[in-house]
């Protein structure tokens, strides 16, 4: 395995997978120093290798026997040959990562293989839980966090992420035979939500339930930000830019009538490069909020005590960074406007 994950030729291959899979996470991770941003890099593709491989398998209960065997061999040091798991486990046993993280986020990725119903809000939070929520504790953990509240935080800004990705596609998983709105809410508010599934249209109880779904992640967000102020000073504008780009997508949706049925919301490029400013310059410029003592969300609080009870192998003296963050930032805006003028945006 390469000495240095930042040029090894794996990360690289992780990095393409990021690049094509998600350009918000992406572009946020531009602004993480180097000793986050290649971990972090690793974490998020052997994520999304897994989630393909689960998703796109004929057997999902045999994808996962597989999957859960490459990470046996990931935690025992000896990978496969397949570049995620090469860079998880350089991530994994320079960090400390706990593995009931990526066991959880595995289950996540099978129930959605199975269909799984999501009766209540709190059946939700669960899923999300599972396959964010272990995103967002294993980011702090590679940062270096171990305060409990701190890592309640980051669990929930995960899940916040994941009810805003819900709220988005709506019509996009119904018309692949999947909910995730909580169906007791779609009750509440006058649907009949079985043969609703079987044509699924834009409808008042829908956007109703899309706006109930949005509220909650907005409160999600709102906590977040005592758990942000808890990061290394260095990792907050891009923790902060991925939280108000994603925050975003849902303001958005509200502005255009709640209708993730007929229509995906995104956020142009020069909005991204805006609200990744502003989160750079909160960090720079301002103190963070108190850490607050808030009780976490019952569905993370068995991540957040794995994750605390881990222990981490890495130095906690920081590396020394490629360019400052003033040159990082420049330069990320500076692509994205030129990715934004090649298209038009």
């Amino acid at each position: 395995m390469p000495a240095d994950l930042r040029v090894s030729t794996e990360l690289q291959a992780c990095r393409e997978l990021m690049r094509g899979g998600s350009k918000s996470f992406f572009a946020a991770s531009l602004l993480l120093p180097q000793r986050v941003r290649a971990p972090a890099t690793a974490l998020y593709a052997f994520c999304r290798v897994a989630d393909d491989a689960v998703d796109l398998s004929g057997d999902p209960h045999a994808a996962m026997a597989e999957l859960r065997s490459r990470l046996d061999k990931v935690y025992a040091g000896t990978p496969e040959p397949i570049a995620a798991d090469r860079a998880l486990a350089c991530t994994v046993h320079r960090h400390g990562l706990p593995r009931v993280l990526l066991d959880a986020l595995l289950e996540g990725f099978l129930w959605d293989a199975e269909g799984r119903r999501y009766e209540t809000v709190a059946d939700v939070e669960a899923y999300g839980a599972r396959v964010a929520g272990t995103v967002g504790a294993a980011m702090a953990v590679i940062m270096g966090v171990r305060s409990p509240q701190a890592l309640a935080r980051a669990c929930e800004l995960g899940v916040a992420m994941q009810f805003t990705n819900i709220a988005r596609d709506v019509g996009e998983d119904a018309r692949n035979g999947r909910l995730y709105l909580p169906r007791q809410w779609l009750r509440e508010a006058g649907l009949d939500v079985d043969a609703w599934l079987k044509n699924p249209v834009h409808c008042p109880e829908v956007a109703q339930t899309v706006r109930r779904l949005l509220r909650a992640a907005d409160e999600l967000y709102e906590r977040s930000e005592h758990g942000i102020a808890a990061l290394p000073r260095d990792c907050r504008p891009a923790i902060r830019a991925a939280r108000l780009v994603y925050a975003e997508i849902g303001h958005r949706l509200e502005r255009d009538g709640l209708d993730s049925v007929n229509r995906r919301v995104v956020v142009p490029a020069r909005r991204k490069a805006a609200l990744m400013a502003v989160a750079a310059s909160a960090a720079l410029n301002s103190p963070g909020r108190a850490h607050a003592s808030i009780p976490p969300l019952p569905a993370i609080q068995y991540l957040v005590d794995a994750s605390v009870a881990s222990t981490s192998g890495a130095s906690a003296t920081h590396r020394p960074l490629p360019r400052s963050f003033n040159e990082r930032l420049g330069w990320v805006l500076e692509l994205m406007e030129r990715q934004a003028a090649r298209r038009g945006v």
